[in-house]
């Protein structure tokens, strides 16, 4: 069975995460689905490079899923933006439960009452914490597996204090910082814009926001930052005594990523014939498949097994099965495995494997004696380099440079639209008037847009600076 044509973005992603077996979406609750081993192993590969990164400045915490209802109204601009999404617990087994309590949707309600008990003095900022969990929200629109769920499986999310704003600024600096290394240990080209105040996290300061354009034009958010100030902290009295005795409210960030950078992953590398993978987080990176001719087998076995034995620190398969070389070839393409070598009877006799990469069509020959570690790591870090390329050159063909209001409303709906556009919030909402949603003004202007940093607004003539408008999930 073949794979729908990736034009039709929303019928291919669909059949290739059920296909290709990363997630089950026949779970009898709507919104809530099944990772499948092979995409958890995906996930697993995927989130200990977050980890890694992570744990080089925070420690790991877990703090349970169940928040009080007097702590999740407290801070009443947070919980304003999240009441429509709240699973809420009511009884315990029969018997009607004094407090109401709700699944998380996010946890700083859940954390900050604790950050209040561990924070006293200068001495314990600043504090620096994470976890991977599952957050809840009562997700209403269309859901759809990695991208919009109402059970948030693999939800990172950081949170720090600190002594004063300026210091959790520069904190929100590296945060990005963290967030860049990650999607570029994965090829997946982003792009960091100030989310405008209407859009912002509920109880923050403001947000910054990752984005990556999707193969329909549409944009994914695929991870956030937000300072805090100290609007969580004046709520929950979270305060540090300085050295000259006074006390302080503390200032603070969190941040965070989900499954959708599994979603970006698969959509902005995959192709026709399943998944695309980067090396390292491929589940099976190399599959050695032996082209059997009578007579020939045991030469043949030999050398598939010499070269295995050579790849033994990496996740290799031999594919020794019955199935014919082209059912073999489906399969591995389908999965996304980065590197495959074939090795027939002649190339037995000269000693030799036809290798070939999953996001290339050529074939070429190797020395089996030539194969070792270092090669194959030479070969993944090229194979990084060409997926970032490649992603990075199709997401430019889903990007327009407009000049006027009525030209983006012509572009809305085919890909992102960039211009320069001042801070008046009246300008900002009028564009969103034709389709697609404000996503903010660029941190940073990327090489590959064209466009100076300031300019004209496009629509009142000001001064602004450029900001992207398209149509999200």
């Amino acid at each position: 069975m073949s794979l729908p044509s990736k034009e039709n973005f929303s019928e291919w992603y669909h059949e290739v995460i059920q296909t290709a077996e990363i997630m089950d979406v026949r779970y009898p609750v709507k919104g809530l689905y099944v990772w499948f081993p092979f995409g958890f192993k995906i996930r697993q590969f995927v989130y200990s490079k977050l980890r890694e990164i992570m744990d080089r400045e925070h420690d790991e915490v877990y703090f349970p899923a169940l928040i009080p209802e007097t702590e999740l109204g407290k801070e009443g601009e947070h919980i304003k933006g999240f009441e429509d999404e709240v699973y809420w617990i009511t009884h315990g087994g029969l018997t009607p439960l004094d407090v109401k309590l709700a699944l998380r949707p996010t946890s700083e309600t859940a954390m900050y009452p604790m950050f209040k008990l561990w924070v006293r003095n200068h001495a314990d900022l600043p504090l620096k914490v994470y976890q991977i969990v599952n957050t809840f929200r009562y997700e209403t629109k269309h859901t759809r597996p990695l991208i919009r769920l109402r059970e948030i499986t693999s939800f990172k999310e950081a949170h720090t204090v600190h002594k004063n704003f300026e210091e959790a600024e520069e904190h929100v600096k590296k945060a990005i910082g963290f967030y860049k290394e990650f999607y570029d240990f994965l090829a997946i080209p982003y792009m960091v814009i100030r989310r405008p105040e209407w859009d912002k996290f509920p109880g923050a300061a403001y947000t910054i926001a990752f984005d990556t354009v999707m193969p329909d034009g549409r944009t994914l958010q695929i991870g956030t930052v937000h300072h805090l100030a100290d609007n969580f902290a004046k709520t929950f009295e979270i305060k540090y005594e300085a050295p000259n005795g006074e006390h302080y409210y503390a200032h603070q960030t969190c941040y965070g990523i989900s499954e959708r950078c599994i979603a970006a992953l698969i959509s902005i590398h995959g192709d026709d014939q399943g998944l695309v993978l980067p090396f390292e987080v491929a589940p099976i990176q190399i599959v050695v498949i032996p082209i059997l001719y009578k007579g020939k087998e045991e030469a043949v076995m030999d050398a598939c097994k010499k070269l295995v034995d050579k790849l033994a620190s990496f996740r290799v398969i031999l594919d020794d099965g019955e199935e014919r070389p082209g059912a073999k070839y489906y399969k591995w393409e389908l999965k996304g495995v980065p590197i495959r070598f074939e090795i027939g009877p002649r190339d037995a006799e000269k000693g030799v494997a036809v290798a070939s990469f999953r996001d290339e069509k050529k074939k070429f020959e190797v020395s089996i004696d030539e194969i070792n570690d270092d090669l194959i790591w030479q070969w993944a870090q090229i194979m990084r380099e060409r997926l970032f390329t490649s992603a990075a050159n199709r997401i430019l063909e889903k990007i327009k440079i407009v000049k006027s209001p009525d030209e983006l409303k012509e572009w809305v709906g085919k890909g992102v639209a960039i211009f320069h556009l001042c801070n008046n919030e009246d300008c900002g909402l009028s564009l969103e008037e034709h389709g697609g949603s404000l996503l903010g003004w660029f941190e940073e202007v990327p090489e590959w847009i064209n466009l100076d940093v300031e300019g004209e607004c496009i629509v009142c003539g000001s001064k602004g600076k450029v900001a992207a408008l398209a149509r999200t999930y």
